[in-house]
């Protein structure tokens, strides 16, 4: 199946009131696909869907996983859905705290939607809503941010999960903290496709926050290993092999930490990071802007583990 679609990219257009960037759809399998936004940081040009979402066309509707940076980025995704389905979006998935993961909540409730994240995710965004809402002003104009609104699920789970939309099921697992406190990984076993979310990056260079949890981040790159896909959509990038995912996200968080680990173990203090030579990861998009924080988190982090 994997080899049958690995050529199937469509470029789909969206007016360019709506944005300048467009998403891309990449199809995976009969009915499931990704939407694949821009690699670099949110800006006016892609309102704020720096990142790729999941689709899943079914027979009651369509299942949406991540809704957008935005208002007018939630917008911009049905816009492309229009070009796969003609299908209402009937379930919203959120994989996480990230803003990109929800900030469009509100445009598909407005269409009727449902939306379901794991508790540790619902409580993320809760805690980091305000914060997100005014980093967002300084990358989208007042007209861009127009009907933006954090509106959080009204489900969530603790662990675990499972629903059925015609005809397909969707097993949610909650592997955060990772990127993320609440990271949530949505696996299709009849389609052996997994979502996720952040816990994978490809093609550009993973982001370690404050709010991250590197050593576990492994434990939820190692869960979503033993399913074994056939696919991953990744949060960031187009979707890829399990051993392409491996390359570009767990393989560069065992490098940091054993990186870090030895300068701990050595007795250099953090101010020595800079050090660390990262440069077999060069090859990911925003290596120089995200590298030396990359470092210094997970510095810091290992110090107190």
């Amino acid at each position: 199946m994997m080899k049958f679609f690995s050529l199937l990219l469509l470029l789909v257009s969206v007016p360019a009131t709506s944005a300048q960037f467009e998403l891309e759809v990449q199809q995976l399998a009969p009915n499931v696909y990704a939407l694949v936004g821009e690699l670099e940081q949110r800006s006016d040009a892609n309102l704020a869907n720096n990142a790729t979402f999941g689709v899943v066309v079914t027979e009651a509707g369509v299942v949406l996983i991540d809704s957008g940076g935005s208002y007018r980025g939630a917008g911009q995704i049905a816009q492309t859905l229009k070009n796969i389905t003609d299908k209402p979006v009937v379930q919203v998935i959120n994989s996480g705290g990230q803003d990109h993961r929800w900030l469009g909540n509100g445009y598909f409730k407005q269409q009727g939607a449902r939306i379901i994240t794991s508790a540790a995710a619902l409580a993320d965004q809760k805690s980091r809503a305000t914060d997100q809402m005014l980093a967002l002003q300084n990358f989208l104009t007042a007209d861009n941010l127009k009907g933006t609104e954090p509106l959080f699920a009204e489900e969530s789970f603790e662990e675990s999960t499972s629903l059925q939309f015609g005809g397909v099921t969707f097993e949610l697992q909650r592997v955060g903290p990772a990127h993320t406190p609440g990271d949530v990984l949505v696996w299709l076993p009849q389609q052996r496709i997994a979502f996720a979310g952040d816990v994978v990056y490809v093609e550009r260079m993973l982001g370690v926050g404050s709010m991250s949890n590197s050593g576990h981040w492994l434990q939820a790159f190692e869960r979503l290993a033993a399913l074994q896909p056939e696919w991953v959509v990744p949060g960031h990038g187009h979707a890829v092999s399990l051993a392409q995912a491996r390359a570009d996200t767990y393989d560069y968080l065992i490098f940091l930490r054993e990186a870090a680990g030895k300068m701990i173990d050595e007795g250099l203090g953090m101010e020595r990071v800079g050090e660390i030579d990262q440069s077999r990861f060069s090859y990911l998009r925003v290596y120089e802007q995200i590298k030396g924080r990359n470092a210094q988190q997970v510095y810091s982090e290992m110090e107190w583990e």
